[in-house]
């Protein structure tokens, strides 16, 4: 199978459904951000060793996947139904389930936290501003296209998911770098 196919080259693509649209779309410009949130956890993954974290983001990265499809499926009627893409608010629940575990251990904030500290809790604050931008970009698709409120949803507690777990890396390390007013 060749992985090039051309018919890119002319500026157009293919929705899932074969539907053609023009790559500046707002459905791409999201699902490329959830694509390159994806290549950002995927490079925090590599940084851990098993654990219930690295787990827990394999799933996480598994959902991004589903969540980009949502977003690249042609929204006439019923091919959501066709592909059996769904985004369950189950997968909310879950990140909720995940935020509260790791809270339990952290002390209250006092001051704002500073992206950084150890390179793994550098890394969860990436994604979580990387993560930001991709909720942007899909509201921006909401205003011309139906986006569930589960994807939204989830892409929100996902950004508080990365800076929990930041926190909670640091934590282990006593490496947290809190804001100093200058």
């Amino acid at each position: 199978m060749k992985i090039y196919t051309k018919t890119g080259d002319k500026g157009q693509t293919s929705l899932i459904g074969g539907k053609r649209v023009a790559k500046d779309d707002v459905r791409l410009e999201a699902y490329g951000n959830v694509d390159e949130l994806n290549s950002w956890v995927g490079l925090l993954v590599s940084e851990l060793s098993d654990g219930n974290d690295r787990t827990f983001l394999l799933k996480v990265q598994n959902t991004l996947f589903d969540l980009g499809s949502t977003l690249a499926l042609d929204v006439a009627d019923g091919m959501a139904e066709k592909y059996g893409i769904v985004f369950p608010s189950s997968h909310v629940s879950l990140l909720e389930a995940e935020i509260d575990r790791l809270s339990e251990t952290l002390p209250q904030l006092k001051s704002f936290v500073l992206p950084g500290g150890s390179r793994q809790a550098a890394l969860c604050h990436v994604c979580r501003t990387v993560c930001r931008r991709t909720e942007r970009s899909i509201y921006a698709v909401k205003t011309v296209l139906e986006v569930s409120d589960e994807v939204l949803a989830y892409v929100n507690r996902l950004s508080d998911y990365f800076f929990v777990l930041a926190r909670s890396m640091n934590g282990k390390e006593g490496s947290e770098i809190f804001y100093v007013k200058s």
